[in-house]
């Protein structure tokens, strides 16, 4: 079945478009009155007499040079305010608002070193590189990360234990329950750290 055809729709965004064509065709039509032979004899004629002339009536001037005028400069208009919203600030170019979807492992796949040692381990399937200076600059990322989560949640278990026995940065751990000292005290001493 066809969907009728909306008028309103089609009227009311073009509005703003024919009052400028009609604004336009007045501004042709003062130049198209103005006396002069060269170009500032012209430009003070349009200001002086053309503009008084052609706006001391309400109606459009239906002069072909000054409809052409007028359509030429809606026109112009309508396509910068088309071309602006084409390209207005969307991080998804042509995907529709919504269509967001989970990333998989091989979307954060750049940002992995290839070298299991040499990352922050961020979930069993996905890393992040410790490296300063990737091969590939727009993969760097800032290394901070902040882990929230309610007691009993993973958070030490699953996540600060696999990255201390790493052992590839300066760490500082606030510890109240005193358990990672003993956890990971003797590894981390092995391999150089200090109290």
């Amino acid at each position: 079945m066809k969907k009728p055809l909306n008028i309103k729709k089609i009227v009311l965004p073009n509005l703003p478009y024919a009052f400028i064509a009609l604004i336009a065709t007045k501004l042709g039509q003062a130049w198209r009155l103005a006396e002069g032979a060269d170009a500032s004899a012209k430009v003070l004629g349009f200001l002086t007499q053309g503009l008084g002339e052609a706006f001391s009536s309400p109606l459009p001037s239906f002069h072909p040079a000054d409809l052409l005028v007028g359509i030429v400069v809606a026109g112009i208009i309508r396509l910068v305010v088309y071309v602006k919203g084409k390209n207005a600030k969307k991080f998804r170019k042509n995907m529709e608002y919504g269509s967001a979807r989970w990333g998989t492992a091989e979307d954060i796949a750049p940002y992995a070193d290839p070298k299991f040692e040499n990352n922050v381990i961020l979930t069993q399937t996905e890393r992040l590189m410790m490296s300063n200076r990737p091969k590939d600059p727009k993969t760097a990322r800032n290394k901070n990360v902040m882990i929230i989560g309610g007691s009993g949640s993973g958070k030490t278990r699953f996540w600060l234990k696999p990255n201390l026995m790493q052992c590839h940065s300066s760490y500082v751990v606030t510890d109240p329950k005193g358990s990672i000292a003993v956890e990971c005290g003797r590894l981390m001493l092995r391999n150089g750290y200090r109290p």
